[in-house]
């Protein structure tokens, strides 16, 4: 590899917290960073703008309150890496229920159905990392396991519209406190 020099990424401070507006390498706490949310999925921080989405991989944290599911159960067709920051969460995972608590690591291989859902007392945090290919299938299928947390499509898809065709509209800009309280 020949030596290049990199710029660093442009950051801009918003009322809902700080946003990455160009290309390049940056250090951002997640107590400045911007972050969004609906009553539905809890809240997130992207750590990267609709405007210069990474190439290779996704990241952001998401942050659920107890009862809260991330997404609807759903399976990729790319592997996903997650990492609970902060508090007690569920996996659901090919129809089973796994307590997760900070530390914990989970590896899910392309084609894994999954869910997180918030658990015990307070919030979670879950570090979330997923590739980014050309090409990843997407498919949410029907389980009991997970309809039991509000987190399954009654009809099997393979589109997000259609999975989410029930859940608040748009997500919104917020501010969360970090680390969760």
């Amino acid at each position: 590899m020949r030596e290049t020099s990199v710029p660093e990424a442009a950051l801009e401070d918003t009322p809902h917290g700080r946003i990455v507006r160009s290309e390049g390498w940056f250090v951002l706490n997640l107590g400045d960073a911007y972050a969004e949310g609906n009553p539905n999925a809890g809240a997130w921080y992207p750590l990267e703008s609709d405007e210069h989405r990474w190439p290779d991989f996704g990241a952001n944290v998401h942050v659920l309150q107890p009862g809260q599911a991330a997404c609807r159960y759903h399976q990729e067709s790319t592997q996903e890496g997650f990492l609970v920051l902060h508090g007690e969460c569920l996996l659901l995972v090919e129809e089973q229920e796994r307590p997760l608590r900070t530390w914990d690591y989970v590896h899910c291989p392309g084609g894994t159905r999954h869910v997180f859902v918030g658990a015990g007392d307070g919030p979670c945090a879950i570090l979330m990392l997923g590739a980014r290919p050309a090409e990843n299938d997407i498919h949410y299928p029907v389980s009991e396991v997970a309809a039991r947390h509000g987190a399954s499509v009654a009809t099997a898809t393979d589109h997000p519209r259609e999975a989410y065709a029930d859940w608040p509209g748009p997500s919104e800009p917020r501010r969360l406190e970090w680390p969760p309280a």
